[in-house]
């Protein structure tokens, strides 16, 4: 009995420990005192300080994935800041919680007309429902299934519906003035191969020139075959997009004064179409007649039948998608996951819905923002202010501060979709956007983010002693760019954890 009475109050002698130190732990995370976790580690001070980046434009937060300890580190992790693309987190781990990673997007293709001996005597319409990776390759396969059917001649219009997502509120050249920029592609119910065009440069010594291939053609638009190669020997490749003197004002043609350096090799460089309101057109009708398809009308906008679609274009899932937007940082896929968010849930698995279903309003960005801003406040974080644009981070208004991340981070860690995230993000020193990161390779995966004035990681850091670290490092300073040997330099002391609590 005595025995007994011993361990039960060294039982709640314990639990009470425990009790303290939770109540301990949640103070210090709630007012981010930065007297419960470590100083900043001389090696980021002096890399901040070489950078000439301020304590006070740096917010930094180490702390457990599962949340079992006080942070690791933490200075002025309460402070809402710019993250720039680290905020494609909160977009791809709500789709991944809201929609799953096997979902997918439904592109319904109606033969809208009668169909005899090859011909349609009536439209081709094609509806857009947001798929992010409409590229060339799964294009050519809706075209093919059409041809599949029967059809070699349209003997009408191609129909193209993309009323589900409002039109873009802003134009390509109002973010940093580089329309040319693909980054810079606004979100579209109907995106094809992100209405811009990858040229690839090929130097043929023997002809003295560099050809050049595109991936996709475009209806109208003249698009030179090859370019000349700079004269003499041995010349340095340097900055071969401004010797071609490429010249792409004119929605008709694309010119190149310049020349090209041998020296370069093999080159890609992607464009975004000057005019984006007929990219979709002219790509498709390019398409249909290179499959050898007639074409009696034009490729136009217009809507879609209500009656069932002929057959449906079934996206990659979201997971793969995902993993494009993160790995690589595409702004205009994760825009258009964002204005997924908000599209109504009964059209998932039923490619017809939009079209079938009473007139709905178009999705817009405030509507998507209010989808994700309930997610974040019931899933994440009441407390931790969050402000979105785009979903992207593409943008000089979102901000996010270093302590709602972090609980992003662990939320996402404790959840079921915790592989399909940490996965998606790049890995340091192999590949992505963190390819050529000087920490230790393979010891995080972590989101990057960088915009002037802005640079920002975060992620899943795996240390030594076996433990997961969930890190983000958020600047905002003129001088950010500059802050890259610090963020490494960071990721490194959180690998090397033998002396953390």
């Amino acid at each position: 009995m005595a025995y007994k009475l011993r361990w039960a109050s060294r039982s709640a002698e314990l639990r009470w420990g425990r009790l303290r130190w939770m109540a301990l732990w949640a103070g210090a995370w709630l007012t981010g005192h930065a007297a419960l976790a470590q100083a900043l580690p001389p090696t980021v001070s002096a890399a901040l300080a070489r950078a000439q980046i301020p304590l006070d434009a740096v917010s930094l937060l180490v702390a457990d994935a599962e949340g079992k300890t006080v942070p690791r580190l933490s200075h002025r992790p309460d402070v809402a800041m710019n993250p720039a693309s680290t905020l494609k987190l909160v977009t791809t781990y709500a789709a991944l919680d809201l929609l799953g990673p096997a979902y997918t997007w439904r592109t319904p293709v109606w033969l809208d007309g009668r169909l005899h001996d090859g011909v349609l005597k009536g439209n081709l319409v094609i509806q857009g429902q947001g798929d992010p990776k409409l590229v060339p390759e799964r294009l050519w396969l809706l075209l093919q299934r059409v041809q599949g059917m029967g059809v070699r001649h349209i003997d009408g219009d191609i129909v193209l519906d993309h009323q589900a997502f409002a039109p873009p509120e802003s134009g390509p050249a109002d973010f940093d003035g580089e329309p040319l920029r693909p980054y810079n592609v606004a979100p579209d119910a109907l995106l094809f191969n992100f209405k811009s065009v990858a040229m690839t440069f090929l130097p043929d010594p023997a002809a003295g020139v560099a050809r050049v291939r595109y991936d996709v053609a475009l209806a109208g638009v003249q698009l030179p075959a090859s370019v000349p190669l700079t004269a003499g020997k041995n010349v340095a490749c340097g900055d071969y997009r401004a010797a071609l003197k490429a010249d792409f004002a004119d929605p008709a043609r694309v010119l190149f004064a310049g020349s090209y350096a041998a020296s370069c090799g093999e080159k890609t460089w992607p464009v975004a179409y000057i005019d984006p309101a007929s990219y979709n057109a002219r790509s498709l009708e390019a398409l249909w007649r290179g499959m050898g398809g007639q074409l009696s009308g034009r490729v136009r906008d217009g809507t879609a039948p209500a009656s069932p679609a002929t057959f449906e274009l079934v996206s990659p899932t979201l997971l793969e998608v995902v993993r494009d937007i993160n790995k690589f940082s595409n702004n205009v896929m994760a825009q258009q996951v964002f204005f997924s968010l908000a599209l109504p849930r009964q059209s998932v698995g039923d490619g017809a819905a939009w079209a079938s279903a009473a007139p709905r309003q178009p999705i817009t960005p405030d509507m998507a923002r209010e989808v994700l801003r309930r997610w974040w406040q019931q899933r994440i974080s009441p407390a931790d202010a969050l402000v979105i644009d785009n979903g992207s981070g593409l943008s000089r208004q979102s901000r996010i501060s270093a302590q709602g991340l972090t609980r992003l981070l662990q939320v996402a860690y404790a959840s079921a979709n915790m592989p399909e995230l940490m996965s998606s993000l790049p890995i340091v020193g192999v590949d992505g956007t963190l390819r050529r990161s000087r920490a230790s390779p393979a010891s995080a995966h972590l989101k990057t983010g960088s915009l002037r004035d802005v640079m920002a990681l975060a992620g899943y850091v795996h240390a030594a002693s076996g433990r997961r670290w969930c890190l983000v490092a958020l600047v905002n300073h003129a001088n950010a760019l500059e802050a890259r040997p610090a963020l490494d330099a960071l990721v490194q002391w959180a690998v090397s954890d033998n002396a953390a609590p």
